[in-house]
C-alpha cells in the first residue's frame, strides 16, 4: 500500500507532455546535423556530443540530433537481445537482482555498441542516456515490456524491453530509439535487421505509448489513470504508424472480441481535430482472403467511432486503416445466434 502510495505521489508531481510541444520548432537542422555526422566514431563520446549539439539553441533541438543520429547509424543486433532475454529469464523471480543485473550490464553492453557499432534495447537506451546525459540533459532508462504483432505477451511474460524518458522544459516525453532505427526480420538463414528511421516514437504521445510499452515503475508511463498490466497485455495490437497519426484506440478495450452472426462491432479511437472521417476504413481477413471495408463512421468532437457487422461465422483478424497505414489490429471471432 505504501509502495502504491508512493507511485500515485510520483505520478501527480511529474509533468509530461508530447511531440506536439515542440510543434513551432523545426527539426530540420537537426537532422540534418545528425546525417552529417553520420558514421562518426562512438569512441569519443564527449566529442561526438558536441559535434550533434553544439550548433543547436534549444534543449528539444539538441535531443532530437542525438536521437535521430542514433537512430539512423546503430544497427539492432537481435542475437544480443536473445542472450539478454535469457539472462532476464533467469532472473525473472527476483526483481531487485534483475533491476541490478541490468544496471551492471548496460556499460558491458556500451563497450560493445562502440567497437561494433551494433545493440540490442539496453544497449540503444543507454548510448540515448550517455550522450542526452554528455549534453547537460536529465534522460532515463525505462526497463519494461514491448508488445508488438510478433511479440505477444500473457500474464506471466518477463521483461523484454527498455527506451527512454527525457525531461525538456521541466516536462517529462517517452521515447523508444530501439524501435525506431528499424526493424527484425525473420528470414530463413537467421535474423535480419532492416534500417528504416521512423520518428514516431519520438517524443511520443503517452497514452498511444502505453499501448505497446508498459514499464516496470508504473509512473513512467506518465498517465495520471495507467492501465494495469493485465488490460496492456489485453488490449488491441497497436502499430508505429499509429504514433505520427496521433490515433488512439479506446474500444473495444481487449485485443480479441466475440460477437454473433448479424450482430454489429463499434470501434472507437481519440483522434486529431485535422482527422477526416473518409480517411479510415477496415481491413478484414477471414484467413484467405483480405477485404477492404467502408465502415458506417461517426466522428464527434475528437472521437471517431466505426460501425461493422458480420454476417458470417469464423474468426477474423480486423486491421483498422487510416489512408494507407495500419494503426491497429483486433481479432473477432463470431458466433452462432
Amino acid at each position: 500500500m505504501r509502495f502504491l502510495l508512493i507511485i500515485l505521489l510520483l505520478v501527480g508531481t511529474m509533468s509530461y507532455g508530447q511531440r506536439a510541444d515542440f510543434s513551432h520548432i523545426d527539426f530540420k537542422k537537426a537532422d540534418s546535423i545528425a546525417l552529417v555526422h553520420k558514421g562518426a566514431s562512438l569512441k569519443n563520446l564527449p566529442v561526438l556530443t558536441h559535434k550533434l549539439t553544439a550548433d543547436l539553441s534549444s534543449d528539444a533541438e539538441k535531443f532530437r540530433a542525438i536521437y535521430t543520429w542514433v537512430g539512423t547509424n546503430i544497427e539492432n543486433d537481435y542475437s544480443a537481445y536473445l542472450r539478454t532475454r535469457k539472462k532476464r529469464k533467469k532472473l525473472a523471480n527476483n526483481r531487485e537482482a534483475l533491476i541490478e543485473w541490468n544496471n551492471s550490464f548496460t556499460p558491458k553492453v556500451l563497450r560493445t555498441l562502440v567497437n561494433e557499432r551494433k545493440t540490442a534495447c539496453t544497449g540503444y537506451a543507454y548510448l540515448i542516456r550517455e550522450l542526452a546525459s554528455l549534453a547537460g540533459l536529465n534522460c532515463k532508462i525505462i526497463d519494461g515490456y514491448g508488445r508488438t504483432a510478433t511479440l505477444n505477451l500473457d500474464e506471466n511474460s518477463l521483461p523484454n524491453h527498455s527506451w527512454n524518458a527525457i525531461e525538456l522544459n521541466g516536462n517529462w516525453y517517452l521515447c523508444d530509439p530501439t524501435w525506431s532505427a528499424g526493424r527484425i526480420v525473420l528470414e530463413e538463414d537467421g535474423p535480419k535487421f532492416e534500417s528504416e528511421y521512423h520518428d514516431g516514437y519520438f517524443l511520443a504521445n503517452p497514452a498511444i505509448f502505453v499501448k505497446n510499452h508498459y514499464p516496470l515503475e508504473v509512473n513512467w508511463t506518465l498517465l495520471s489513470q495507467p492501465p494495469t498490466f493485465e488490460e496492456f497485455v489485453e488490449g488491441p495490437i497497436v502499430y508505429k504508424e499509429a504514433f505520427p497519426l496521433n490515433i488512439i484506440p479506446i474500444e473495444p478495450s481487449k485485443m480479441h472480441i466475440q460477437t454473433r452472426k448479424n450482430e454489429s462491432v463499434s470501434f472507437a479511437f481519440e483522434v486529431p481535430k485535422t482527422f477526416k472521417s473518409e480517411s479510415i476504413s477496415l481491413v478484414v481477413n477471414n484467413g484467405n482472403t483480405n477485404k477492404s471495408v467502408r465502415p458506417k463512421v461517426e466522428l464527434s468532437q475528437n472521437v471517431c467511432r466505426l460501425k461493422h457487422f458480420f454476417d458470417r461465422l469464423g474468426t477474423y483478424d480486423v486491421h483498422i486503416q487510416v489512408e494507407d497505414a495500419i494503426v491497429a489490429t483486433y481479432v473477432v471471432k463470431v458466433k452462432k445466434n
